[in-house]
């Protein structure tokens, strides 16, 4: 599976299928998705333009309940068991523990994925959480950049705690948290977990 950070959190996976997670700010009129999940309803993850750029015919889009009033193909709450076609996931409640900016009753919505035997879950906006440190995965996308989630320490605890076999830091280098971050994070998280720095 080919993994990219196209910037920020917006995450495409490319093997048998192409999987686009909160697509954002992509210019180019690409039409190679097979799926687009999208955590929530915040213009840098649910960005219209983008999902456009990169649907076709058959392409599937897979939403929390705070869009749900939009077309989409499947509505999901937290913290439940879906499949769509052959690909299995669970999702996972994403908020923010001691701030305002990702409410839990929201209902945003973090992935646990299932594709060819490894699980790839990815966040969205989150705090480390109850419900995301129960989740049992081999990759993990995790925020780093503070304000509006973990910040580069916190995501480091989290991930030692967590213990995926591959870490992969996003939510940085752009709207909130400089570049540097990354190699703070990957420096201080546990050696026997892989980091992986997309955003460069």
């Amino acid at each position: 599976m080919k993994i990219e950070v196209i910037h920020h959190a917006s995450i495409k996976l490319s093997g048998d299928k192409v999987i686009y997670f909160d697509p954002y700010l992509i210019k180019d009129q690409v039409h190679d998705s097979d799926y687009i999940f999208i955590t929530h309803d915040h213009y840098d993850h649910y960005d219209p333009d983008s999902i456009k750029n990169i649907s076709k015919e058959t392409t599937k889009l897979i939403v929390p309940e705070c869009l749900k009033d939009i077309k989409s193909d499947l509505v999901v709450s937290p913290n439940q068991k879906y499949k769509i076609d052959d690909i299995s996931f669970e999702t996972v409640s994403s908020y923010n523990i001691d701030k305002n900016f990702h409410q839990k009753e929201k209902n945003y919505i973090g992935y646990n994925i299932l594709l060819n035997g490894v699980y790839y879950y990815i966040m969205g906006d989150s705090d480390r959480t109850p419900e995301s440190l129960k989740v049992k995965t081999d990759i993990c996308f995790v925020p780093i950049g503070g304000t509006y989630t973990m910040n580069v320490t916190e995501a480091v605890d989290f991930i030692n705690e967590l213990k995926p076999e591959i870490a992969i830091p996003v939510h940085y280098g752009m709207i909130t948290g400089s570049l540097d971050l990354a190699e703070e994070f990957k420096n201080n998280v546990n050696k026997e977990i892989d980091v992986e720095i997309k955003i460069k």
